[in-house]
């Protein structure tokens, strides 16, 4: 296992036919050597697994990347104290985090959008 910065930016949708380099999010995970999350290894690196969204000129929301009852992963921002706030991604279980993969964020609306992955790097965490 191996903690990871994931990028991820919009994919082609009605409101973005080309996608958007500008809507997305950066998040930290730690991944398994097949790229999907490894709810274990979360459990004790959780404090390292922060994500950003960032969405055009909308300011960042920092928050972090938690495990829902029953599974299902989320983004949990600061901003937002409820947990109905929560971002959930679709699937995040079974899928891979590789470059070149899509995946699906439910936002803070309700709408679910498609997000590809662009980058997948090692975290240093120093010494």
């Amino acid at each position: 296992m191996t903690l990871k910065n994931i990028t991820l930016e919009l994919a082609r949708d009605h409101d973005f036919p080309n996608g958007s380099p500008d809507h997305g999010y950066r998040f930290t995970a730690p991944l398994n050597d097949d790229g999907f999350i490894d709810a274990a290894s979360w459990k004790d690196n959780r404090k390292y697994c922060r994500v950003v969204r960032f969405w055009g000129t909308d300011e960042d929301e920092v928050g972090h990347l938690v495990r829902k009852p029953g599974g299902s992963w989320a983004f949990h921002y600061d901003i937002h104290g409820d947990v109905d706030d929560d971002e959930a991604g679709y699937r995040f279980g079974s899928e891979s985090f590789r470059p070149g993969e899509y995946v699906s964020i439910k936002d803070h609306d309700g709408d679910m959008r498609t997000f590809k992955v662009i980058t997948v790097r090692n975290v240093n965490l120093g010494s």
